[in-house]
């Protein structure tokens, strides 16, 4: 079974300084038929104006991951940490028992263009922590790359949950398939471009739900960034 989400059937916050595109009900948007996919809780895309950010709030018992898709988001945690991460990179931060951060685009004229995601976590109370990596674009290319895992495999950065996140770049006749074990379920979120998930064709910002399916096919990419959460 396969339901289509349309880009523009998603949730909508204009703020001045950040305009976000939520998936799943989010602050002050509330859909009763999407709150959550399995574990996976968030997705917001987000564009971050120039000079502007998130200022220093707090997370607990959740693993959030950080996707850029264009300029550069400034990270700094009550961990200690503090980087910048750009496109390719993959960030991760377990909130656990309680963390404080904030994000910035320091950059003058551009806008940071990434994607916000959030996993309920399968323990509560462990301790916060903080990782990220680098996946280049040539890691992608014309197949799915392992960027999070719940055992770190492949140099993926690690989450407190059974999920295995993967990020591919699709153009032509670059296709990839992914098997989905018996009991499993995949959610395959596009975030630039077009392509074609298992006959069905989407568009950037449009997503899949697949259930009692035994693949996520990725087919006739045009520029098309994808990324498939192998969920329980």
């Amino acid at each position: 079974m396969i339901e289509i989400r349309r880009s523009e059937e998603r949730g909508y916050a204009d703020h001045g300084w950040l305009r976000s595109y939520h998936s799943f009900s989010f602050a002050d948007y509330y859909d009763p038929q999407h709150i959550q996919f399995g574990p996976l809780r968030v997705i917001n895309e987000d564009r971050v104006a120039p000079g502007m950010g998130f200022g220093t709030h707090g997370h607990r018992d959740m693993e959030i991951i950080s996707y850029v898709l264009e300029g550069e988001l400034a990270h700094k945690d009550s961990m200690g940490n503090g980087s910048v991460i750009r496109p390719g990179d993959v960030q991760r931060m377990s909130a656990g028992t309680g963390v404080r951060h904030s994000e910035y685009n320091h950059a003058a004229h551009d806008t940071t263009h990434f994607l916000q995601i959030w996993i309920m976590p399968n323990q509560t109370g462990i301790e916060p922590g903080y990782e990220e990596k680098r996946f280049d674009a040539a890691d992608k290319r014309g197949q799915l790359r392992l960027v999070a895992s719940a055992d770190g495999a492949d140099g993926s950065v690690l989450v407190h949950q059974d999920v295995r996140l993967y990020a591919g770049l699709f153009d032509g006749d670059e296709s990839a398939t992914l098997a989905l074990a018996p009991g499993r379920r995949a959610y395959v979120y596009v975030a630039r471009g077009r392509v074609v998930v298992n006959g069905q064709p989407l568009e950037a910002g449009d997503a899949a739900k697949l259930e009692s399916e035994d693949a996520v096919a990725l087919t006739q990419g045009e520029g098309a960034e994808v990324l498939v959460f192998d969920l329980p």
